[in-house]
């Protein structure tokens, strides 16, 4: 007996796979970013592939599927996965945990703590992600799917100013964990450290040995990648500095060194500064490439996808004009290969029209979340964000817990999001905020029994600097318990503009330019908020219709 599908069969399969294709490449239509797409469409690509802040990237391909992590800090949900086919076409899939650990710590704001550059690797058939938090240790979580759940995470080595872990399995069975130090914390950096590690990757099970130092020639050495190819251990590590720096790479027989070194790819004549710390991977087409951040101030560190090759057992990363086997980062450039159908072009989600039971999953809160700072509406199409209390001794929002952000998604967008605001007390306010060392935002606020609208922005909010405003704009009665459309336009540099509507077509601008600024550690970032000055036994709140970036 043959089994399968008669000459007709056959081709009604086909029409269905290829039906099954125009649906997926619809839906991933549908969620593409209005601001930025890398995929032009054509085999090629522009850099940056990720238009965003996730800062300190790391990959890895498990068959024909590529999954990213990067730095989140004391923003959750943390360390947020990211999927491809391609290494071009990127989407948000999951996150590491809802609320970061210790749950007490970081209830408030951390700026600048909590997770810094992870590694993330398949071992065993199971995900696992090193993280370090720089003031209590390294931590490690898996997982059977990328998507989660992942495992509460792990403490491997409690310490003060070890930061940037990364492990490798080697082919005999042992383990070990590279890494780096924080010198706010350690009092020493620039230097990197190996430890075995046990097979399970739980715990270090002997002393850590110094096997660089980076003082001589390449200051601010950190952020280590452990690789092993052809019999030689690889160290991948950013050096020279976040905005200025280069891809150091060191090559040894014995995992302690003495390693070699060499500079693999710096800026060149490019206009892409500091071009380091990232990841290597290959494709299942047996390509090699390299993904890498750019600092890029107040739009955070965007990701960049670089071509490589192996030259006598040395990465060149990028284009090497003058064959020195330094490269430099490209703009555009054809697309990975890899086997089998083309990915249909996607990005990561920015809008959201909150139709669903879930936010969007690029909406992350600025401290561990309580349940009653939000509610989603899902069949009825909105979020509803109740007014929670400010803090004691509040003096800006950099104190904050319950800010809705999400990352900068181009160099010039335009967000715009409608909302009702019913207040049911003396001081509610909800408001449209661009948050970073210095911020703005235009609120709707409840004041004197009365609705005002009026730009605030603070200088310096790190330092816990008051805020100013703009003279407020009284909302016409008839327009008490209507939507209301409020806007942020972002210029090239980051230059924000203000504005609202009482019809969602003709936009009045409040309040002067902004210049939007980076926050600690991380891009400037935009979103909601809803708070109240008074202490009462219940709260008022804003139904957010939708959030649209444009």
């Amino acid at each position: 007996m043959q089994l399968g599908y008669p000459c007709g069969g056959r081709w009604v399969l086909l029409a269905l796979l290829a039906f099954g294709l125009r649906v997926a490449q619809a839906q991933a239509q549908g969620t593409l970013s209005k601001v930025w797409v890398p995929d032009l469409g054509n085999g090629t690509y522009k850099n940056p592939v990720l238009y965003a802040d996730y800062s300190d990237p790391d990959v890895v391909r498990v068959g024909s599927d590529f999954y990213l992590t990067s730095s989140s800090f004391n923003a959750v949900p943390g360390l947020q996965i990211l999927h491809s086919k391609d290494l071009v076409n990127w989407s948000i899939i999951g996150a590491v945990f809802q609320a970061q650990p210790p749950l007490a710590r970081y209830a408030l704001p951390q700026h600048g703590n909590g997770v810094w550059a992870p590694a993330i690797r398949y071992h065993n058939q199971e995900f696992y992600i090193y993280y370090p938090d720089p003031d209590l240790g390294i931590f490690v979580t898996k997982a059977k799917n990328p998507a989660g759940p992942w495992s509460t995470p792990v403490c491997v080595k409690q310490a003060s100013g070890w930061i940037d872990p990364c492990p490798l399995w080697d082919t005999d069975g042992k383990a070990y964990l590279v890494h780096g130090f924080a010198g706010s914390r350690a009092g020493i950096k620039t230097i990197l450290a190996v430890s075995p590690l046990s097979s399970d990757g739980q715990r270090l099970t002997g002393p850590d040995a110094l096997v660089f130092d980076g003082h001589k020639n390449h200051p601010t050495l950190e952020g280590p990648k452990f690789y092993k190819r052809n019999g030689y251990y690889y160290i991948f590590a950013p050096a020279g500095g976040v905005p200025t720096g280069w891809q150091l790479v060191l090559r040894s027989r014995n995992v302690y060194g003495p390693y070699d070194e060499r500079i693999v790819m710096d800026q060149g004549k490019t206009p892409i500064n500091g071009p380091h710390q990232g990841a290597w991977v290959d494709t299942d087409a047996g390509e090699d490439w390299f993904l890498h951040f750019q600092d890029q101030g107040p739009y955070g560190r965007v990701v960049h996808l670089q071509p490589m090759v192996w030259k006598n057992d040395w990465p060149v990363i990028g284009e090497d004009p003058d064959g020195d086997g330094k490269g430099q980062p490209v703009l555009t450039h054809r697309k990975p290969r890899i086997k089998g159908l083309a990915q249909p072009r996607a990005t990561p989600l920015t809008s959201d029209e909150f139709s669903t039971s879930q936010l969007g999953r690029q909406w992350q809160w600025h401290a561990n979340p309580q349940d009653y700072w939000a509610y989603l509406n899902g069949p009825q199409g909105y979020l509803r964000l109740y007014s929670v209390p400010l803090p004691e001794g509040f003096k800006n929002y950099w104190q904050v817990p319950n800010l809705l952000l999400q990352k900068l998604p181009a160099e010039v967008f335009t967000v715009t999001t409608k909302l009702t605001f019913s207040p049911r007390v003396e001081g509610e306010k909800v408001g449209l905020l661009m948050m970073g060392l210095d911020y703005a935002y235009l609120s709707l606020s409840n004041l004197g029994s009365k609705l005002q609208l009026s730009q605030s922005v603070c200088k310096s909010a790190d330092k816990l600097t008051p805020e100013t405003a703009s003279a407020p704009v009284e909302v016409p009665a008839a327009q008490a318990g209507q939507p209301i459309y409020l806007r942020v336009a972002v210029r090239a540099g980051a230059k924000c503009q203000f504005s609202y509507s009482y019809d969602g077509q003709q936009f009045q601008p409040l309040g002067a330019e902004f210049q939007a600024r980076e926050g600690k550690w991380i891009g400037a970032k935009v979103g909601l908020f809803c708070s109240r000055t008074a202490k009462f036994n219940d709260a008022g709140n804003a139904d957010v219709d939708w959030f649209r970036v444009e």
